[in-house]
């Protein structure tokens, strides 16, 4: 079968007012969101300044700048750059919930009713912050928002590819408890794909999953794979890590065996189409093989990856 996306180009339509609000009105579940993506401008510089952190020199310096610099990436590194610099502002538990609740109040306006949120705990704790303080702040926003707006949540903890697989397996470590406890429902793979083979973390995926199964609980098993990286990226997830999920996988459809595993497997994929147009990933949605994708029956999920990106 040949898995190669169509060459017709993407037909952008006008929406129109009663398109618009049948979207809006429609109900969503979003699986595909990094928490940390979603610090607006406005809070990142509040909490920069309550919290005494000084940002980079060469970091925009104020609002209207960053917006600006949001416009103008030109890979998933040059978006990385500006979202770890953001990470440093969160340090206490009220920053991370007010991190999820600006998050939720803007998207239970458009329809959410259930989210599954990335979070990148080594990019606190490697600055002394207490796993703990991330969770409770995270889950006190979430436990609000269910009891508020019926919105349900899932909380997956994504190990960064780009540090050393010890550092990731002490992040294992750490979390142990709140997995043990159920707290944490998923493990996740995230950050710069290459050059970072999936089967690099084939121990921490095993050491994670033995924690869960050890108290009979049922850890979900998710990896980034295929945006930046080939589909081998993808089949050696699926191989080494033993994950029911991939995020974005975008290039999966260039192996044909592949593409049939998926659909065989019926393995999702949270595909991002607007993040990789912003990330330059492709100039364009219509290069997406989303039409390859829906024909083989594999699930596709599509969702913005991160705040306006």
């Amino acid at each position: 079968m040949n898995c190669k996306p169509s060459s017709s180009q993407y037909i952008k339509h006008e929406l129109t007012p009663q398109m618009y609000n049948f979207l809006k009105e429609l109900p969503k579940c979003e699986h595909h969101l990094h928490i940390e993506g979603t610090l607006e401008p406005e809070l990142l510089f509040t909490l920069a300044k309550k919290n005494s952190v000084t940002l980079p020199n060469d970091f925009p310096r104020s609002i209207q700048e960053l917006k600006s610099k949001y416009l103008t990436f030109t890979d998933l590194q040059s978006f990385l750059d500006l979202y770890y610099v953001g990470c440093n502002v969160l340090i206490t538990e009220d920053d991370f919930y007010e991190l999820a609740m600006d998050y939720f109040n803007k998207v239970s306006k458009q329809g959410l009713k259930h989210a599954e949120i990335f979070f990148d705990p080594q990019s606190h704790t490697s600055r002394g912050i207490d796993i703990n303080t991330i969770y409770n702040g995270l889950n006190k926003a979430c436990l609000e928002i269910n009891e508020k707006q019926g919105i349900t949540t899932k909380v997956i903890m994504c190990l960064l590819r780009h540090l050393p697989v010890d550092e990731c397996l002490s992040t294992i470590d750490l979390a142990s408890d709140l997995i043990r406890e159920n707290k944490i429902h998923g493990l996740g793979l995230d950050s710069s794909e290459k050059p970072f083979p999936p089967e690099l973390f084939k121990e921490c995926y095993s050491k994670a999953a033995a924690v869960s199964a050890n108290v009979n609980n049922n850890l979900r098993l998710t990896a980034h794979a295929g945006e930046e990286g080939g589909p081998d990226y993808v089949s050696n997830s699926l191989k080494h890590l033993n994950v029911e999920r991939i995020d974005h996988g975008i290039n999966s459809y260039k192996d044909d065996l592949l593409m049939n595993e998926l659909s065989s497997r019926k393995i999702l994929l949270t595909v991002c189409p607007l993040s990789n147009v912003r990330l330059k990933v492709v100039k364009d949605v219509g290069e997406l093989p989303l039409d390859t994708t829906t024909q083989l029956y594999i699930l596709d999920l599509v969702g913005p990856c991160k705040n306006g990106v």
